[in-house]
C-alpha cells in the first residue's frame, strides 16, 4: 500500500515557457496544482505527503523570481497551512532555517508547525530551503556534538538526527517535466523508494492524475536487496 509519497515539482519555469506566460505565472499555477495534488493524495488515503517546493541552489536564481516565491511561500504557510490544519493534517519543514530565509518566513514555518503538531490525520511534509547533503550534513554535526562515539554511529541513529525524524522513508518518488533525477531530494529516505518520472509539467498535474499515480505504484514489486 503507498503509504508516503514524494513528490519533485519540477516545470513550473518550462510549462509557462511554452505558453509565451511570464516564468512568475508558472509558480503561481503550479502552487495551485500542488495544493490541488496534496488534497487529492489525503483523499485518496495516502497518509504522508513530501514536496520539494524549494531547495538551498534555487538561491542563485534572480531576485525577481526568489521574491516572488517567497511571496507566494507566505500565503501558502500561512493561508494554506491553516485550511490544511481544519482538515487534520500535521504540516512539518524540512531544511535549513537559518541559510537566507527571512525572519518573516521562519516565524510563520514555526506557527505553522505550531498550529498542527496534535493533528493525526494526514502529515505534509514541505522541503523548504532543503538539499539532502545538507540534511546528512547537519545530521551527524548533531551526532558529533551530542558526544555520540565512533561504533555508536549505525544507520538508526543517523536516522534520528534527520529533520523530523518521525518522517518515514518515502515509497514513491514522483518527479515531474520528464527530468529523471533526484537533485538531491530526500537522500536517505527515498533509498528503497520506487520512482516514476511523467513527462507532464507540474502546473498541469490535476487531482485525476492521483488515481493513475496509486494505480502506477501498484504495479510495482518492491524489493529491499533481500528478495
Amino acid at each position: 500500500m503507498l503509504h508516503h509519497i514524494g513528490f519533485i515539482v519540477d516545470g513550473n519555469r518550462r510549462w509557462a515557457k511554452e505558453r509565451g506566460l511570464p516564468t512568475l505565472e508558472g509558480h503561481r499555477r503550479g502552487l495551485d496544482a500542488l495544493m490541488e495534488v496534496i488534497e487529492a493524495c489525503f483523499e485518496s488515503g495516502i497518509e504522508i505527503v513530501s514536496a520539494y517546493i524549494f531547495s538551498t541552489e534555487n538561491w542563485d536564481r534572480s531576485q525577481k523570481e526568489i521574491s516572488y516565491l517567497m511571496e507566494l511561500f507566505e500565503v501558502m504557510f500561512d493561508q494554506q497551512v491553516k485550511a490544511l490544519h481544519e482538515k487534520g493534517v500535521k504540516v512539518c519543514f524540512l531544511g535549513s532555517r537559518t541559510y537566507n530565509v527571512s525572519p518573516k518566513l521562519v516565524k510563520l514555518i514555526e506557527e505553522a508547525e505550531n498550529l498542527t503538531k496534535d493533528n493525526t490525520k494526514k502529515t505534509l511534509a514541505l522541503c523548504f530551503n532543503y538539499g539532502g547533503q545538507l540534511e546528512l550534513a547537519e545530521a551527524a554535526q548533531k551526532i558529533v556534538g551530542g558526544g555520540f562515539r565512533q561504533e555508536d554511529i549505525t544507520p538508526e541513529l543517523i536516522a534520528q538526527h534527520l529533520y523530523h525524524p518521525e518522517i518515514p522513508p518515502v515509497d514513491f518518488l514522483v518527479r515531474t517535466s520528464g527530468e529523471q533525477r533526484i537533485s538531491n531530494f530526500m537522500l536517505w529516505r527515498i533509498a528503497y523508494a520506487e520512482m516514476f518520472f511523467p513527462s507532464k509539467a507540474w502546473p498541469e498535474m490535476t487531482r485525476e492524475d492521483v488515481p493513475l499515480l496509486i494505480k502506477e505504484f501498484s504495479r510495482r514489486q518492491r524489493r529491499f536487496g533481500g528478495n
